[in-house]
């Protein structure tokens, strides 16, 4: 599938049709010419709303507070103190993983 944003000024693609769906070597062509008007408007709204919530979560008496239990904050942070946290980016870029401090044994283990 191609999905030609160039459509409305003739397409990248020899094949676009401006406002068409075109098949071709079992290929479909898209040429839509009115993107912007498709955008929804509500999820725009949702994600601003989410990005703002998720901002001020990280925010207690007007001042920034990373909290390392918050499993959300964590998971969206990638260094700290000039060091890389994240255990995903960690490995990605081929460093150690940060060792967690380990839970203590319950009686009985």
């Amino acid at each position: 599938m191609i999905v030609d944003l160039a459509a409305e000024r003739g397409g990248n693609c020899e094949l676009t049709r401006a406002d068409e769906v075109v098949t071709a070597h079992g290929v479909t062509i898209m040429g839509p010419t009115d993107l912007v008007s498709r955008k929804p408007y509500h999820a725009s709204q949702m994600f601003s709303k989410n990005a703002e919530t998720f901002l001020k979560s990280l925010l207690v008496d007007g001042q920034l507070n990373i909290d390392p239990a918050d499993e959300v904050t964590m998971g969206t942070l990638l260094c700290r103190d000039g060091e890389v946290v994240h255990p995903r980016l960690r490995e990605m870029l081929d460093l150690p993983a940060i060792e967690t401090p380990s839970e203590p044994a319950s009686e009985g283990d």
